[in-house]
């Protein structure tokens, strides 16, 4: 009888003690691991069909490296982190000029990312429906850039809300979770450059 007490007493002090999980922190590990499923099908498809098209024009006559697109990209990781860094420290001032930075480094990204389609539609005439390379080659891509897009809206958000004077140092969680999203696009962006513009050339 005194083991049971004993037993429920300390059932009783680990469930006081137990704290859940930060939904937020779980909302976002999720998403991340299920956005990984969802590219790592992409980029099986690519691997899959790298060669099998039929007809061109073919990656190595049409591909460029997106080298400064690419350096832009990876560099935002670091902004975004040194804007995450001085928010911590309350230093809005500090904050905020990462923060711009790490906005005009993705839409570099972006811009570069629409030239090169723009190239590629009108000048090499490679379109979604040209050949296997073009489906899979604007589906893998265009999955990441509309990953880049969300990320980029969100960006924008933080920093009107932050330029119109809302005090975003008491959001640094929603801040936080923010930049592991972009981390992780810019992590993609990794494989998908590997894949497309090196192995797939």
């Amino acid at each position: 009888m005194a083991d049971n007490e004993a037993l429920t007493a300390d059932a009783l002090t680990l469930e006081q003690q137990w704290t859940p999980p930060d939904r937020g922190k779980v909302g976002i590990i999720f998403l991340i691991i299920t956005e990984t499923a969802l590219f790592s099908i992409f980029v099986a498809a690519y691997l899959v069909y790298i060669g099998k098209s039929l007809v061109g024009p073919y990656p190595k006559d049409v591909l460029e490296i997106p080298i400064i697109a690419t350096i832009c990209l990876l560099s935002s990781s670091l902004t975004v982190y040194l804007a995450e860094h001085a928010l911590s420290k309350n230093e809005l001032g500090r904050f905020k000029f990462w923060w711009i930075v790490t906005i005009c480094l993705g839409l570099e990204f972006l811009v570069a990312t629409g030239l090169e389609w723009k190239k590629l539609i009108y000048e090499d005439h490679l379109t979604i429906s040209t050949n296997l390379f073009g489906s899979t080659f604007y589906s893998l891509v265009g999955l990441h850039a509309s990953h880049v897009t969300v990320g980029m809206i969100f960006l924008l958000i933080v920093l009107a809300v932050t330029l119109m004077g809302f005090p975003i140092q008491t959001q640094f969680r929603r801040v936080l979770f923010l930049s592991w999203y972009w981390h992780f696009v810019d992590a993609v962006w990794v494989v998908v450059f590997t894949v497309v513009y090196i192995v797939g050339r």
